[in-house]
């Protein structure tokens, strides 16, 4: 982890040795040589990262090592921040330039004097890495003999905690792999197990394993635990022995004195010819499959390879290289982990009714985790049935995982995930004990934050990925590796938010804290502080070099602020700044003195006016203003030259969250000027009341995302020549400046390629000719378009990933028909408002794969979309404000049965009168 501290200073010093302010004598070099021993270092920490765990000495060091980055970014921050003026040019920019020398002499002296400090500070740790350097060359032997690294802990032993008596729940997935491993099909198949740690995955294999159909199915048996550490000849030899133990044959002579390659041999011509089944327990990574699955041979006996696994990329690569397929096991849901709790809480008893609050109060942070509750479960099994002593275990469950040894053990099985992780990762990981307990994490916020923190590294001058992008990357690798739950998703299938489990959360939190890295609570040497509750003003006295803060419902947050930027001096170097969804009435006059600020967000937030001195903030890169009450920003917004996220909308009063008027969205106008933005990324939304801006945007070629609103018809050529300018747009929302008005993008030749995502509000004479070609798009949203002779459905069908369709308004004929062999890959479809549409028909082969359609407001339709039978991957059929006589028909189908057969859906929500209009159906 202190790796990732270093990594962030690296990556900032050029700053400040090309800075045009002369440095004092010897200042140059200090800095120079502080830079070369982060270099030389941070080659050694990315190694013993893997080990600091269980070596306290080196533990130690690499604590001074991080804080020795701290200090060192902390100091020359602050010359930047004191000496870091603009002189102008000239004689008179010569003449500033030398009273400001004069002027700052003091502080370059004390400047220098921090600088040779640290030097000497660096020169003791340097002896410490000579004592520790033979660590190197020992975990490099360790390494060459263990295919993953070095662990810090082995989980094995610590199985026990869940035994096959402990499980519920488990007939259906035991029932369900049964059938995958004993079916005829002669191909070698791979079955994976997936999901976090403590879901019960060894322990419902081996249940499976045991399992007397399967015994008789196979003449081999093999159980192998590969373990994030795994010495390769001790599990091929421990291979061996059980393959010719099953078969009571002699053991091979030599074996013990066998290289890799001689004891695979053995292994693979053993197999030759035999049905059988091998469990690879606990395989953690992709190349430590890649190095198993050379030895079984494919000869079409019915042989089963089952993986278990924490790796959701490694289950799902390995399964459908091998023709298998993937159980991703699920928590328990909520019955079944109170049966589960009362089984280890209460040997099986009922919950004595005073205990009953607080029992699932507890429960509700094991979220259906059954190592958790097995440990927890046992570990009240022990106390008295208090009110008091359970209420105290609840509020000090993070103190318990530390100090009871049934919840260390599960503490630390949990923990081996993520031990694994790559130095980059772990950093972004513990970043997310910044979010309040049970939080649902924003997708983008997430991403921002991170590119902001400086935890995001691209690590090629030649890739063409954004910082964004790579950090994309990282979330979706804790995702496969069960780090991190998906919350929610979009319609079309992109990530929405994310939440961790309370019990990991516990644990980034304890990590955090002893490494300062995120403080919940005011300590000594605050970095980032989350603030969840109002603190007072002696504890604000305790900042010293804050550089994130992040307030979560707030009383106060005008008073709070102003209370630590005035009063806490390290607030000057502030990066980071996050009050979204606080009760802020107006732009906090404190924000504009931090100067070091690359991330604002004020996001959900009633802030009405953005003052000029905006223009202060030169160094940010975000400025978030979504769904404020923002409607201008100044002309001083030109001077904010690493801007890459510009984010503003305000929405009607009364109407937020609602999309039923066409007017209910408010973007800002665009100052002329706005084209010298050049790193804008996404920019949405702007009003489109000038024809200059619009050129100017062809100016941005590194916009993802641009939202246009209130385009003028005469408009469209300016704008659609911006618009081929702008290739690496992905993302682009066009609204037209009345109902009636005509958007106009019929002289745009070719889109973007890169386009995914396409939103067009207002009328349109003819579909955009350029559409067919959009292979990129995901998803489309028509709103208003109201075409008359054009069959919206042409332009789209053929269209290779398109997942998302939604069209409001858009169409004012009787029927509508999918063709078979169109929308591929659709997975939601929307029709709403439509009061023209009589008839849908879904012809068979159309949309195979959607599972989720939607009709809303289609009142002239008085019967089901015709073929609605042939969609067999329907989840969700949502018929809201429909026509009486289409509600009195399904009533009666329903009771009569028809409607079942019909549409292949086994369960249905009551039918509400009180609401009016059929919910939903679902799965």
């Amino acid at each position: 982890m202190a790796e990732g501290a270093v990594f962030e200073l690296l990556s900032n010093f050029a700053p400040y040795l090309q800075e045009e302010v002369n440095l004092l004598t010897g200042v140059r070099e200090e800095i120079e040589f502080i830079k070369a021993e982060f270099e030389r270092m941070t080659n050694f920490l990315r190694v013993v990262d893997e080990v600091e765990e269980r070596d306290p000495n080196l533990k130690v060091w690499v604590k001074q090592v991080r804080e020795a980055a701290y200090d060192t970014a902390d100091a020359l921050d602050m010359y930047m921040l004191r000496l870091g003026h603009q002189h102008g040019a000239g004689f008179r920019g010569f003449l500033r330039k030398v009273s400001c020398f004069i002027k700052t002499l003091k502080a370059r002296h004390q400047i220098a004097s921090e600088v040779k400090r640290i030097k000497s500070k660096f020169v003791d740790i340097s002896a410490g890495y000579q004592r520790y350097s033979n660590i190197y060359h020992t975990i490099e032997q360790r390494s060459s003999s263990t295919h993953s690294g070095v662990a810090w802990y082995d989980s094995r032993p610590d199985a026990v905690l869940l035994q096959e008596a402990d499980l519920v729940g488990i007939e259906k997935p035991k029932s369900q792999l049964i059938q995958w491993l004993v079916d005829e099909d002669p191909q070698l198949k791979v079955l994976s197990v997936a999901g976090m740690g403590g879901l019960g995955k060894t322990t419902l294999t081996r249940k499976v394993y045991d399992d007397a159909t399967v015994k008789r199915r196979f003449q081999t048996h093999v159980w192998i635990t590969a373990s994030e550490t795994f010495k390769v000849e001790e599990l091929l030899k421990d291979m061996i022995r059980q393959l010719f133990e099953e078969a009571r044959q002699q053991l091979p002579q030599g074996m013990d004195n066998m290289d890799t390659t001689s004891l695979k041999r053995i292994i693979n011509d053993f197999l030759q010819q035999k049905r059988y089944v091998f469990v690879l327990d606990d395989v953690w990574c992709i190349p430590a499959w890649h190095f198993f699955k050379i030895i079984f041979p494919e000869c079409n006996c019915g042989s089963r390879i089952v993986l278990t696994t924490r790796n959701v990329d490694l289950a799902s690569s390995a399964s459908k290289e091998y023709h298998g397929s993937v159980y991703p096991l699920q928590p328990l849901p909520r019955e079944q982990s109170w049966e589960l709790f009362c089984k280890k809480a209460f040997h099986g008893n009922p919950c004595p009714s005073h205990l009953e609050y607080l029992s699932r109060d507890i429960l509700k942070r094991c979220d259906g985790l059954p190592l958790a509750i097995v440990a927890i479960g046992g570990l009240l099994l022990t106390k008295e049935n208090r009110t008091d002593e359970w209420e105290r275990i609840n509020r000090s469950l993070g103190a318990e995982l530390e100090s009871n040894d049934k919840l260390r053990s599960m503490k630390k099985i949990l923990s081996l995930s993520y031990f694994d992780l790559p130095y980059y990762l772990k950093i972004c990981f513990l970043y997310l004990s910044i979010f309040p307990e049970d939080f649902f994490i924003d997708h983008m916020r997430l991403i921002r934050l991170w590119v902001a923190e400086g935890f995001v590294e691209v690590k090629s001058e030649m890739s063409q990925m954004t910082k964004e992008e790579v950090a994309e990357g990282y979330i979706n690798e804790l995702i496969n590796r069960s780090l991190v739950q998906v919350a929610e998703k979009r319609y079309d299938g992109r990530l929405k938010s994310y939440r961790i489990h309370d019990f990991w959360r516990e644990i980034v939190v304890s990590k955090s804290r002893e490494q300062n890295f995120v403080s919940l609570a005011i300590a000594e040497k605050v970095r980032r502080l989350s603030v969840h509750n109002n603190m007072d003003d002696t504890q604000i006295n305790c900042f010293t070099r804050l550089r994130s803060l992040l307030m979560f419902s707030i009383e106060d947050p005008l008073s709070m602020l102003s209370k630590v930027v005035s009063f806490g001096k390290g607030t000057r170097l502030l990066t980071v700044l996050d009050l979204r969804g606080t009760d802020l009435k107006t732009f906090p006059e404190e924000i504009v003195k931090l100067v070091h600020l690359t991330y604002l967000s004020l996001r959900e937030t009633e802030v009405k006016l953005i003052p000029k001195s905006i223009g202060n903030l030169k160094k940010l890169e975000t400025l978030d203003l979504k769904l404020t009450c923002v409607t201008e920003l100044p002309e001083e917004i030109l001077k904010l030259q690493y801007l890459r996220h510009l984010l503003l909308t305000s929405v009607k009063k009364g109407l937020r969250g609602c999309y039923s008027g066409f007017h209910y969205l408010f973007g800002f106008k665009a100052p002329k000027g706005i084209g010298s933005l050049t790193s804008l990324q996404k920019l949405c939304y702007i009003e489109a009341d000038n024809s200059i801006v619009l050129r100017e945007l062809g100016k941005l070629s590194q916009l993802r995302k641009l939202h246009i609103l209130r385009l003028a018809q005469e408009d469209g050529k300016v704008l659609c020549s911006s618009l081929e300018k702008l290739n690496n747009l992905q993302s682009l929302h066009v609204g037209a400046k009345e109902e009636d008005e005509i958007i106009d993008l019929d002289s745009l030749s070719s889109a973007p390629r890169r386009l995914r995502t396409l939103y067009l509000k207002g009328r349109l004479q003819n579909l955009p000719h350029w559409i067919h070609s959009l292979h990129n798009l995901t998803r489309v949203c028509l709103w208003w378009s109201k075409l008359k002779d054009v069959d919206p459905l042409q332009s789209f069908q053929d269209l290779p990933n398109l997942v998302c369709l939604h069209l409001t308004l858009a169409y004012v004929g009787e029927g509508l028909c999918f063709k078979a062999g169109g929308f591929q890959s659709l997975k939601c479809l929307k029709l709403s408002r439509m009061e023209g549409l009589k008839w849908v028909g879904v012809e068979a082969g159309s949309m195979p794969l959607v599972e989720g359609a939607y009709l809303e407001d289609c009142k002239s339709m008085n019967k089901l979309p015709s073929g609605i039978e042939h969609l067999t991957n329907l989840k969700l059929l949502d018929l809201s404000d429909m026509s009486d006589s289409l509600i009195t028909s399904l009533d009666r189908d329903l009771k009569g049965g028809d409607y079942w057969k019909i549409a292949h859906i086994p369960d249905v929500q009551t039918w509400d009168s009180k609401l009016g209009y059929w919910k939903r159906f679902d799965l």
